[in-house]
């Protein structure tokens, strides 16, 4: 009976072996956890300053007016943790501009996003500007039926 009871259980050496495999296991788990969690944020940190950039790039395309220099500004309210500063040059295609928004993080200032885009820009003496109105094709459809 007495070697009956000395088979039975676990030996110290194996409950050892198996807290350190759980113990590699943990920190295994934990790591990818934490990296994940990190990856996470920087994909918000991402999404954000792009939707910032781009937006600056649909403001200066719905003024339509392109001049050349800098402007810096900060992001909307609940992104102030976003500064941008928007560019426009002139390219040597006449007409075309080069507009570029970077974003940065507020605190550390670096660079979280960039976006770049050509936005053109037509001379106002072009013949899209000669073109007949609404009114004076009407005028001249009708010269044309009486003929």
């Amino acid at each position: 009976m007495n070697k009956r009871r000395q088979n039975a259980g676990f030996s110290l050496v194996e409950v050892m072996c198996a807290i350190l495999i759980l113990g590699v296991a943990m920190v295994g788990l934990t790591t990818g956890i934490t990296t994940a969690l990190g990856s996470g944020k920087e994909s918000e940190l991402q999404t954000a300053a792009a939707l910032i950039a781009a937006g600056q790039i649909e403001m200066v395309r719905a003024d339509g007016i392109l001049v050349d220099g800098v402007e810096e500004g900060e992001g909307a309210e609940g992104l102030s943790l976003y500064r941008w500063q928007r560019t426009i040059t002139t390219t040597p295609v006449e007409g075309l501009h080069e507009v570029a928004v970077t974003v940065n993080h507020a605190k550390s200032g670096k660079a979280i996003y960039e976006l770049r885009t050509l936005l053109f820009e037509p001379a106002s003496d072009t013949a899209l500007d000669k073109r007949p109105t609404q009114k004076e094709s009407k005028k001249s459809r009708k010269g044309d039926r009486k003929n």
